[in-house]
């Protein structure tokens, strides 16, 4: 919802789109640029940005590497996509990345925010020769995932897919056992299936990031960044493609990447992520 919007919103509406606590795909739409995000988002935003400047230069980079890591996945000849933890549309979506390459491509998005889903409609204008569906859908609840009807329709598991789980999981806290959710959601991928995988770290900015991550349970939200050793973890039962684990800048970059590593933007202590792409043996 737009920031005018507030308070307009329906006060049974406020349980079932959970404004009382900051949302990670609203408080990424709004380093994004984005209008579909709450106050309760925008004060969490403010508050990290002020206890670690670099969070919407991160975001941006998070972004941009996606594409550059869907492109890839489709270029080696993989045609399905499962996106978990899509986040709020911004234009290109990764079916729009994809389907430049393969107009044929499946691909099906999963989110457990009801905006996202509100927003559905942009991620399901699919090439005419190819197909996309929205799921709503916890990371949480794996098998809720493998086993829907637009999983079940769209992706055919006997043939390589790209799973797609970028800037998710540092919202998720050691208790909620996210080395096994993956591996949940890596196990029935046939081989030659990528695991593309990105997630914010502490590693260049200890004191900042414990800050933020202060500020942010604070607010509400709950997360848990973590180190590269934490994050290659999340990759086992894959075959990294070079150059491994990596800042998201130096995975690939392309022209306009690199012009804002030129310009200083793209730094390590800026980006503050680790990224990497997997290949299932």
């Amino acid at each position: 919802m737009a920031e005018s919007q507030d308070a307009d919103v329906d006060p049974r509406m406020y349980e079932q789109l959970k404004l009382d606590r900051p949302h990670g795909a609203r408080v990424y739409d709004y380093f994004l640029g984005g209008k579909d995000n709450f106050a309760i988002d925008r004060q969490a935003a403010e508050h990290l940005l002020q206890a670690f400047p670099g969070f919407r230069t991160a975001a941006l980079s998070n972004r941009m590497w996606m594409h550059r890591a869907a492109k890839f996945a489709a270029e080696q000849g993989i045609t399905q996509f499962l996106d978990v933890g899509t986040g709020i549309p911004t234009s290109p979506n990764l079916h729009e990345v994809v389907q430049e390459i393969t107009p044929s491509a499946h691909v099906v998005y999963a989110d457990n925010d009801p905006i996202v889903l509100a927003h559905s409609r942009a991620l399901l204008v699919s090439k005419p020769e190819g197909k996309t569906a929205y799921l709503e859908a916890d990371v949480t609840d794996p098998q809720a995932i493998l086993q829907s009807d637009e999983v079940k329709e769209l992706i055919d598991f006997s043939k390589p897919v790209a799973l797609s789980i970028v800037g998710v999981f540092h919202y998720l806290p050691d208790a909620l056992k996210p080395y096994d959710l993956v591996r949940q959601l890596v196990e029935p991928l046939a081989p030659g299936s990528l695991l593309i995988f990105s997630h914010c770290t502490p590693d260049f900015a200890p004191e900042l990031w414990e800050r933020a991550m202060v500020v942010y349970k604070a607010d509400g939200g709950d997360a848990q960044v973590r180190s590269k050793e934490e994050v290659t973890r999340f990759f086992e039962g894959t075959e990294l493609i070079e150059p491994g684990v990596v800042s998201p800048f130096r995975w690939y970059p392309d022209e306009e990447t690199q012009r804002l590593v030129d310009k200083g933007e793209f730094t390590d202590i800026m980006c503050s992520l680790w990224v990497g792409v997997g290949r299932k043996p």
